[in-house]
């Protein structure tokens, strides 16, 4: 395995993405989610990606607004879209997913979503990460975390 600092998010990211379309309603996502097996779709508007419905939006949005299953997708879905691009390093995505507070992120190249990275993308990458990478990656998120906390900030 190449050195954790340098592999890219299109060396792990999901290449297969759905998207739907802003007209479509909170049903017909969810259905066409659960037959995808998927955790998110993508939500498209004139061919351009404007938003990301994820499996957590239809639990906490859906149930806490009481929304019909006939309401629009767009009603749920967070934007503006939150991305990535492609030769960013695995690390930068997982930074921004942090300091965001999102577990899925789009990646996108010329306004074109060309695949998603997850935590669980992440997760999987440490699972066959050398020791040396393990301890680098815990290090530079440790010392993130608590910079916050610095009295030298």
């Amino acid at each position: 395995m190449s050195n954790a600092k340098t592999i890219t998010i299109k060396d792990v990211m999901t290449k297969s993405v759905i998207s739907v379309d802003a007209s479509m309603t909170i049903n017909e996502t969810a259905k066409m989610m659960e037959d995808a097996k998927v955790g998110a779709v993508i939500i498209m508007e004139k061919n351009f990606p404007i938003g990301i419905v994820t499996d957590r939006d239809f639990a906490v949005k859906v149930a806490a607004h009481a929304y019909e299953i006939s309401t629009s997708i767009k009603q749920i879905m967070s934007s503006p879209l939150l991305s990535i691009n492609s030769d960013e390093s695995v690390r930068n995505a997982a930074d921004l997913m942090f300091e965001r507070g999102v577990r899925k992120l789009p990646v996108l190249e010329d306004d074109k979503v060309v695949g998603m990275i997850t935590a669980t993308d992440i997760v999987n990458l440490l699972a066959v990460s050398v020791e040396e990478d393990i301890r680098d990656m815990y290090f530079h998120s440790v010392a993130k975390i608590y910079s916050n906390y610095s009295p030298y900030n």
